[in-house]
This record gives structure tokens, C-alpha cells and sequence, in this order.
């Protein structure tokens, strides 16, 4: 089956790259083994575990081009999915004031550099290449940008809303903390024929609204987290041809990989836990799985 969110180190790869052409493979490889996994043994370990592709994610201005790079450099096992991420939006608009989860902000030469509207320009010609599957994530996020940046992320969900129609690719939404927002927005707009719901915090009456509309809901590690009863109930709300599975790597590690780095690999142990869940048996719900993605992303 598919990992269908993930984050890998994109940039970090074409760094590496670049260090193996320029120093030699033996000097490059000997300077970054002992930190990262780089790509092809990312790739190695999802082959050996039945994860036969992942769509990482690029979801900030320096990643955008490296990430539909390394996807179009394994095209078997990639794809790429990119947009500018709700809490990227708001720096991209100026705007820096401390989140309601304590964080402060500041701004990166690329938010100086591009306006809103031009980094999502930015996306919407890569979005055109080969590989790139999806437009996402985009959405709001009311956790990690407060009340100051709340418009600069509606305005930019509603410009990537816009690209994915306009583009025929699947939307992939981060909805944190502001599930009513988005669906209003959603429905304001008019959703794109494929919309996903990465990483599905609601609840059973959100699934509902979802199923509905034909919404998917990817579901990744922390559904297996003792504490997470709500977001199981809301996964059994969903029909099983709107499901799909995800990482959202490197963090959210599902039980009992807990404690270490997620990665595209580690999504075996989340559609376990899926499967159980069903009531179904693992090659049944790999299957379902794998349908629902080829159905959404063509891959």
C-alpha cells in the first residue's frame, strides 16, 4: 500500500547530492550516514515492509522545488505533493506574533522574498511538472498562528482550493484546531472533486460531514495512541472507500514504534492497527488502501 503523507528531508537530499558529485562518493557518504537516512534507504525500507510509494510533502518555499526534484528521481516509489502551509502563509504576509501555543516567529529571507500570492504562484507552475500528484497541505491552523494571521490563512486555503480545481489534482487539507473554518471555506468555494483531509483530528460528527461530501480522511500514527479513543471512533465513521493511510513523518510515530523518527516505513504498523480496527485482515484492508489511493492520487 501507500504512504500518502509524508515529509522527507528533500532539500537535505539535494544537498547530499550535490556533496556526493562534488567530493566523491566515499568522502560524502562517510560525512552523513551516521545522522539521516537518506532517500534511497528510506526507499530501501519501505520496499522490504510492502510500502510500495509515498508522496512527500513539500510545504515551504526552499522545499517546493527540492521535493518535486527527489520525487521525479524515483518516480516508482514518489511522488510529490506541495502547497504553502497555512503557517507559512502567514509569514509570507508579515505577520509574526506569538501563537497561541507560545511560539514565536520570525521571517525567513523567502518570506521577505515572496509575497503570499507569489509563493503560491511559485507552487502552482511546479505543480505542473511531472510527479507532482496533489496540491497540499493548505488549509488553517488556529494551534501555531493566532488571531493576526487567521485572514492571510484563509486567503491562502481559498488560492490553493482554486489551483487544485484548476489543476485536476487531489487537495490535501491541515485542519488544526479549526475544523468549522474549514469546512465553511470548503464549501464556500466548492471543493475540488478529490479532497483529503490529512492527518483527521475531528471527530465522529466531522467524519460524518466528510463521508457526506465524499471527503476522504488519512488517518497516521497517533489513531493508535491509547489516548486517541475519539479519533478511532471517528475512524469507523468513515465509509472504507474514503480512508487512507499516512505518516505525516517524521513525527506522530505510531505504537509500538514509538521513540523513534517516523518515517514512510512506519506506516505498516498504523494500517495494522487500521485493519484491526475493521475487523478485517491485513492483505484485505492493504488492498482497500491501496485502491482508495490509486482512486484519489493515480498512483
Amino acid at each position: 500500500m501507500v504512504d500518502n503523507h509524508t515529509h522527507l528531508a528533500a532539500r537535505r537530499e539535494m544537498a547530499r547530492l550535490e556533496e556526493l558529485t562534488r567530493s566523491g562518493a566515499a568522502e560524502a557518504a562517510e560525512a552523513t550516514s551516521s545522522r539521516h537516512l537518506n532517500v534511497p534507504e528510506h526507499l530501501d525500507r519501505m520496499e522490504r515492509v510492502g510500502v510500495r510509494h509515498a508522496i512527500t510533502c513539500g510545504c515551504e518555499v526552499p522545499e517546493l522545488e527540492p521535493t518535486v526534484a527527489v520525487a521525479s528521481m524515483h518516480p516508482h516509489q514518489l511522488s510529490a505533493a506541495i502547497a504553502i502551509h497555512p503557517n507559512e502563509a502567514a509569514l509570507h504576509c508579515g505577520i509574526t506574533a506569538e501563537s497561541p501555543d507560545g511560539l514565536s516567529h520570525g521571517l525567513d529571507p523567502w518570506h521577505r522574498e515572496y509575497s503570499l500570492t507569489d509563493a503560491v504562484a511559485l507552487v502552482a507552475e511546479l505543480a505542473r511538472r511531472p510527479g507532482v500528484v496533489a496540491i497540499g497541505e493548505t488549509g488553517l491552523d488556529y494551534y501555531r498562528t493566532g488571531d493576526a494571521g487567521k485572514a492571510a490563512q484563509a486567503e491562502s486555503f481559498r488560492l490553493h482550493i482554486e489551483l487544485a480545481k484548476q489543476l485536476d489534482l487531489p487537495l490535501q487539507i491541515h485542519d488544526r484546531e479549526a475544523h468549522a473554518d474549514t469546512i465553511r471555506i470548503l464549501m464556500e468555494c466548492g471543493a475540488p472533486e478529490r479532497t483529503v483531509f490529512h492527518c483527521f483530528s475531528g471527530d465522529v460528527e466531522m467524519a460524518r460531514i466528510c463521508a457526506a461530501h465524499d471527503w476522504y480522511g488519512s488517518f497516521g500514527g497517533s489513531m493508535t495512541y491509547p489516548v486517541n479513543g475519539s479519533l478511532r471512533e471517528a475512524f469507523l465513521a468513515f465509509p472504507p472507500e474514503l480512508l487512507l493511510a499516512e505518516t505525516d513523518a517524521p513525527y506522530l510515530t505510531p505504537v509500538p514504534w514509538r521513540g523513534h523518527p517516523n518515517a514512510a516505513y512506519a506506516v505498516a504498523y498504523t494500517v495494522r492497527a487500521q485493519a484491526e480496527l475493521r475487523g478485517l485482515s491485513l492483505q484485505r484492508w492493504c488492498e482497500q488502501i491501496d485502491t482508495n489511493t490509486r482512486t484519489v492520487y493515480g498512483v
